[in-house]
C-alpha cells in the first residue's frame, strides 16, 4: 500500500469523529445554520489560518538537510497560501463584521490549542510531522467546504462574496490534494511517516474541537440538550 492510501486509512476513525460533530452534520445533514456559528467558524479559521504561511516556513527552516527535496513542495505551498487570511477577512465584512475588529479578536482556546501542538510538532517532534495538518485541514475543505457553503448561503442568503474562503480554498485543496499525494508517497522514512499519521490523528482531534466550540444553531442546540 503506497502511504498516502496508508495515511487515509489509518486516521479514517478520527476522520470520522470529526465528520459527527453535531455543528458538521446539522450544516451537512439538514441545512442547520445561523449567522453567529458562521461567523464564529470565519473567525476561528482566520485565527488558524494566519498562521499557515509562518508555520509552512518554520517547517522550511527545521527541516534537516538529508530532507532537502521536500524544500521545493514547500515553497510552492508558501506562495499559494499566502494571502488567504485576507479572503477570511473579506468574507466577514460581507456578514457585517468589521474588518479591524475581526483582526483584533482572540481565537478560541480549541483553535490556540491546535495552532500551538503544530508549531510544537516542528519544532519538538518532527518539521514533517506538519504534513499532518495540511492533510486534515486540506482534505477537510475538499470533503466539506463546497458542500457547507451552498447549505449556508441558501439558509442565510448572503452575498457570494460572504464565501471567498470555503469555495476558493475548496476548489483549490481540490488541486492541492493531488500534488499532496504524490508528496506523501515519495516520504520513504519509516519515522516521517509514523510521525505523519501521529501528527494527522492529533489534528482531526483538534480541528474537531475547533467545530465544537462554535456556537450551535438554535435549531440544533435545543436538540442536543433535550
Amino acid at each position: 500500500m503506497l502511504f498516502f492510501q496508508r495515511l487515509l486509512a489509518e486516521t479514517e476513525r478520527e476522520r470520522q469523529q470529526l465528520i459527527e460533530v453535531p455543528i458538521i452534520q446539522g450544516v451537512l445533514t439538514r441545512g442547520e445554520v445561523s449567522l453567529p456559528s458562521y461567523v464564529a467558524f470565519l473567525r476561528e479559521a482566520f485565527h488558524h489560518v494566519r498562521h499557515t504561511v509562518p508555520l509552512l516556513k518554520a517547517c522550511r527552516d527545521a527541516l534537516p538537510s538529508d530532507r532537502a527535496w521536500v524544500l521545493p513542495a514547500l515553497a510552492e505551498y508558501i506562495d499559494e497560501e499566502a494571502g488567504h487570511d485576507e479572503w477570511i477577512l473579506d468574507d466577514l465584512v460581507a456578514c457585517g463584521e468589521d474588518r479591524e475588529a475581526m483582526r483584533r479578536s482572540q481565537p478560541g482556546h480549541a483553535t490556540e490549542v491546535m495552532v500551538a501542538y503544530a508549531y510544537d510538532t516542528i519544532a519538538r517532534r518532527n518539521p514533517l510531522g506538519f504534513f499532518g495538518m495540511v492533510h486534515v485541514l486540506e482534505g477537510t475543505s475538499v470533503a466539506l467546504a463546497l458542500a457547507a457553503a451552498g447549505r449556508i448561503q441558501t439558509h442565510l442568503g448572503l452575498p457570494d462574496r460572504a464565501f471567498s474562503y470555503l469555495r476558493s480554498h475548496g476548489t483549490l485543496d481540490r488541486e492541492h490534494t493531488a500534488h499532496f499525494e504524490l508528496l506523501m508517497d515519495a516520504m520513504e522514512s519509516p519515522l516521517d511517516r509514523a510521525d505523519i499519521v501521529h501528527a494527522a490523528r492529533a489534528f482531526y482531534r483538534l480541528y474537531a474541537d475547533v467545530f465544537r466550540s462554535l456556537p450551535l444553531p438554535a435549531t440544533t442546540a435545543s436538540q442536543v440538550t433535550a
